[in-house]
């Protein structure tokens, strides 16, 4: 039976000190869950260093928030591959709804990104997404399929084991979020699979959800044939709230794999 995909990003939320203490309780309550999941969090750079040292041994995976798409050079400000993997970084987030539209960052940037990731061995979690203002114009598959087929240009076939796909529409994340619903949610999902697979063939590349994610709506997005896990936002920033969150929609998961 597949684990389940799950994670959070922390965003700029937590120092070091409350990163620290928020993974110690994390790995500790979900250690008897770690055969079930695959299990990641992406705190702030800052954090990186000593986040390693907590998780290195444990069943959670290190995820950076960005990374810039060259080894070394003159870009101040910017973190490279090789200093993420000093830190123990396995994931590398890419193309999260603020890089794109509060940082300026286009397709274009971002497949530079996600063919660097995967050139350094990194898993790269791709985040798509449609406006609320594309959403009214009804364009949501049209700029799914854009941001995949641009994205995900030159990934090469035995680098697809590589690739995680977040769907998280944009007017449904951050603190004004209002959650989609499921049936909605399961189409885009649908529209990414069937993207990968006319780019690709018949692979499917794991595709997870995120935008509001809590406990009154995990099960319903979980359940959806196409949602594959949930990236979780605030919902899982309190290591007991997460765990009883993960604890509520493990039974979910399991029936859902039982059953394909």
């Amino acid at each position: 039976m597949k684990r389940l995909l799950i994670g959070t990003n922390l965003k700029m939320y937590k120092g070091i000190a409350e990163t620290i203490a928020y993974l110690s309780e994390l790995i500790t309550l979900t250690s008897a869950l770690k055969n079930d999941l695959e299990l990641f969090v992406i705190p702030s750079y800052t954090s990186l260093d000593r986040s390693h040292q907590i998780t290195c041994d444990s069943h959670i995976r290190l995820g950076a928030q960005n990374m810039y798409p060259a080894l070394e050079g003159q870009f101040t400000g910017e973190i490279s591959p090789r200093m993420l993997k000093e830190v123990g970084v396995s994931i590398i987030e890419i193309g999260h709804s603020e890089r794109r539209h509060v940082l300026g960052e286009n397709d274009q940037f971002l497949n530079k990104k996600v063919l660097t990731a995967v050139e350094q061995n990194f898993t790269a979690l791709l985040c798509v997404g449609e406006t609320a203002e594309q959403k009214s114009f009804g364009i949501s598959d049209e700029i799914l399929k854009i941001q995949l087929a641009i994205g995900l240009k030159d990934i090469k076939p035995e680098q697809l084991n590589q690739v995680w796909i977040a769907y998280e529409p944009v007017w449904a994340i951050g603190v004004g979020g209002v959650p989609a619903d499921p049936d909605y949610v399961e189409l885009r999902h649908q529209t990414i699979q069937n993207k990968i697979r006319e780019m690709f063939g018949p692979i499917q590349i794991p595709v997870l959800y995120g935008g509001s994610v809590n406990p009154s709506n995990a099960e319903g997005l979980l359940s959806r044939r196409f949602v594959d896990g949930l990236f979780v936002g605030r919902a899982a920033w309190e290591a007991k709230k997460f765990t009883k969150l993960i604890n509520q929609i493990l039974p979910i998961w399991k029936g859902k794999n039982e059953h394909e």
